[in-house]
Order: structure tokens, then C-alpha cells, then sequence
């Protein structure tokens, strides 16, 4: 009896394995944008997700089947903190966002799910999420024209329209797997169109050991940089909660209820946290792989637990780092246009699932201060401290919602 069971066993084993490098394929596109993007090391950006996909786990008691990675919303807070303060104290400042995750943790653990609702509803949310992606698409443009690079314009036109359209095409009319990975296609396409043009110089990739160790940035603490990062966090860990309800969605289960929010908050903190620790991205929950779940039917979270040590396991192989690293931008450009627009429809979609009147005279001021305030770039000053952009936006979101009187509905 026994003898039979074990080859079973182990046979389930390697299909949860092969499954788990599947969702790791399914992720890895976007997963490994962010810090090619923002200029981190794309290896590093590999270990966090896996150690960050496992702390998620340990603090859901491994119940919910879903991956961690790089969180696009941090992409435009990155790189101005790094072009201001420098890699390790915008780290710092990402160490302490994600204790925002770990307060709105708590919040729901005493006062329930509603009070997260009444805090941040879509009025405050939407227009934020908005602001993210808007204010990306000047960066989607200069890279995808080639501006402050060595490619010309007709290289970087023929280049990135030909990213953009295939990353379109996958997207709308693939089937299956594929329809989940357009960036990997877009990328691929791009990156073989820049080889044919000479564009790739590969020697990086020779140069570059097949074993090495991820780059680990130990972060520094300012007040400024802290105060910038922290608003930020609000509209991704509100994110996390239409994250946690998908996942519910396809597999049927509640996880809202067990293992619980504030488990799941918690989780998704503690990863972001220990991510920008080690010098990596801040981690979010990835519907791309939800979506593979869905369609696959693969609801335990063990291939989730694989997926994580394939992330780690790849991390430690410099050729990786070292052959994503060869990509002209120019190609990142034609995926970041289309990338950077559907962040701000996601948060038009926030305003249209919550039902928000933009008629109503108090959603048109906190629509518009937070929309002008975004895309005008302003900033206010407390002596050696500024707050501006998306955390700005955020905390005038947040403010003009508990300042601003509801309007009374007209009894019929």
C-alpha cells in the first residue's frame, strides 16, 4: 500500500512544481518591469517576490492561493526618490510604507472591513490610482520616442510601436495562458526587432557569472523621503482588498472571512517591507496570476509555495539579471504606454464600481483638487520637508473627504 502511494505522491509533487514555474512564467513579465524601469537590480526584484510570496504565506497560514510581486504603483515614487535622495533612503522610505499595510491591518481586525471602506471609499481611492498612471505617461512617451538615449527616433518609433501593437494583440486576442502574459510577447517581439537592427549588445550577459548573488541594498531613514512614501501605500492596500475579493471569486471561497483581511493586509505589509529591507520593489498581489488560477483550476496555494522557490532559485543566476538587462528601454517604452494607461483605468473603474457621481458638487471638488494637484505637480513645503505628487494627492483625498459634507439625498 505504501510503495504505491509514494510514486503518487512524489508524481503530485512534480506537478505542483511545474505548475508553480507556470505562475511564475505568468508573472514574470511584470514582475521584472518594475525594476527595469526604476533601475533595480532585476534579481533582487526575483528573491523579494519568492520571499515575499512565502511571508504572505506564513501569515495566511498558507490558505489563499495568490503571488506577490512588484507593485507598478511605486514606480513613479521610486524613481524620484532615487534621482533626490538616492537608492538606500528611498528603500528606507518603502520599508516604511508597507507598515501603512500593517496599520489598515489593524484597523480591520478592531473595527471590521467597513472601517477600511469608510476611511478610503472610491472617491478618495480612484482619483489617486488615476494620478499614478497619469503621472507615468510622460515617462511611457521619452522613453518610447528614445529621448535621452542613444537611439534614434526612427529606431525608437519602429521599435516601440511594434512592443505596443503586439503587446495590444496579445492581449485582445489571444486565448488561454497567452492572453495572461502580453508584456512577455511584447517584450520578446521588441527585443528580436532590436536584434535585427543591431541594437543588442550581449556581452553583459557573457561577462556575468552563471551563479551570483542578488544585489542587497541596505536602507537608510529621512523624515522627507519617509513622509513622501507613506501616502503612497493607501491606494495599493486598497487595491489588495479587490485583489483578495477576485481570488475569493474564482475559487469560491471566502478569504475575506478566513483566513481573514487583517491576515491578509498583514501579509502583503510585512512582504513589502522586508522587499525594500533587501533592496527590491514593493510587493502587491498579482491579478495577472489569479487569472491563471481561474483558468487553470489550480486552487491549492503549494503552487504558490513553488512558485516562490522557482522565484528565489532564478534570483541567484546572474545570466538573468544580466540578459534582462540588455533590453533597449526603448521597448520598455512601448509596454510602459499601454501599462502606465491601465493603472488610471483602473482607477476610473474604482470610481464607476463605487457608484460615485461626479455630478454631485462634493465628488467634483475632490475629484478636481486631486486631479489638478497631480498632473499641475504641486507641492506644499514644512520648512525642509515637501510633500507632493501622488502622496500629496492622497492625503488631500483623504482630508476633503472627512472635511466636506455629504449631500443630503431629496426624499421622494
Amino acid at each position: 500500500m505504501s510503495s504505491e502511494a509514494q510514486p503518487i505522491v512524489v508524481e503530485s509533487k512534480v506537478k505542483q512544481a511545474f505548475v508553480g514555474l507556470q505562475m511564475l512564467f505568468v508573472a514574470f513579465g511584470a514582475l521584472v518591469l518594475v525594476p527595469l524601469i526604476t533601475g533595480l537590480d532585476s534579481n533582487t526584484a526575483l528573491l523579494t517576490a519568492g520571499v515575499g510570496t512565502l511571508l504572505f504565506q506564513l501569515c495566511t497560514k498558507r490558505q489563499v492561493p495568490i503571488f506577490l510581486a512588484s507593485s507598478f504603483a511605486f514606480i513613479a515614487p521610486i524613481q524620484y526618490g532615487i534621482a533626490t535622495w538616492g537608492l538606500p533612503i528611498t528603500m528606507g522610505g518603502l520599508v516604511c510604507a508597507g507598515l501603512v499595510y500593517v496599520a489598515l491591518s489593524a484597523l480591520v481586525k478592531i473595527k471590521g472591513v467597513e472601517a477600511l471602506q469608510r476611511v478610503f471609499p472610491p472617491i478618495v481611492v480612484g482619483p489617486v490610482i488615476i494620478i499614478i498612471g497619469m503621472g507615468l505617461a510622460p515617462v511611457a512617451v521619452d522613453m518610447a520616442l528614445g529621448k535621452n538615449s542613444n537611439y534614434s527616433y526612427d529606431q525608437a518609433i519602429i521599435v516601440s510601436m511594434i512592443t505596443l501593437l503586439t503587446t495590444l494583440g496579445v492581449a485582445v486576442f489571444a486565448k488561454g495562458i497567452m492572453k495572461l502574459i502580453p508584456i512577455m510577447f511584447g517584450i520578446a517581439a521588441g527585443y528580436i526587432v532590436c536584434a535585427f537592427m543591431g541594437l543588442i549588445n550581449l556581452q553583459p550577459v557573457y561577462d556575468v557569472p552563471w551563479f551570483s548573488l542578488p544585489t542587497i541594498t541596505t536602507p537608510e531613514f529621512k523624515l522627507e523621503a519617509i513622509l513622501y512614501l507613506l501616502p503612497i501605500a493607501i491606494a495599493p492596500a486598497v487595491e489588495h482588498v479587490g485583489g483578495i475579493m477576485a481570488i475569493s471569486s474564482v475559487t469560491g471561497k471566502d478569504f475575506l472571512q478566513k483566513p481573514g483581511l487583517h491576515r491578509t493586509l498583514l501579509g502583503d505589509g510585512i512582504a513589502t517591507s522586508v522587499a525594500s529591507f533587501l533592496g527590491g520593489p514593493p510587493n502587491t498581489t498579482y491579478a495577472e496570476v489569479t487569472g491563471a488560477v481561474m483558468l487553470t483550476r489550480n486552487f491549492n496555494p503549494t503552487i504558490m509555495t513553488w512558485a516562490a522557490v522557482w522565484a528565489i532559485a532564478i534570483s541567484f543566476c546572474g545570466k538573468v539579471g544580466a540578459f534582462l538587462s540588455t533590453i533597449p528601454t526603448i521597448v520598455m517604452g512601448g509596454i510602459m504606454m499601454l501599462v502606465f494607461g491601465s493603472i488610471a483605468v483602473v482607477g476610473m473603474s474604482t470610481l464607476i464600481r463605487g457608484k460615485v457621481d461626479v455630478t454631485e458638487s462634493r465628488n467634483l471638488c475632490i475629484i478636481s483638487v486631486v486631479m489638478t494637484f497631480g498632473i499641475g505637480g504641486m507641492f506644499v513645503n514644512f520648512g525642509e520637508v515637501s510633500l507632493k505628487g501622488i502622496s500629496l494627492c492622497a492625503i488631500v483625498a483623504i482630508l476633503l473627504n472627512l472635511v466636506l459634507p455629504k449631500e443630503q439625498k431629496a426624499e421622494k
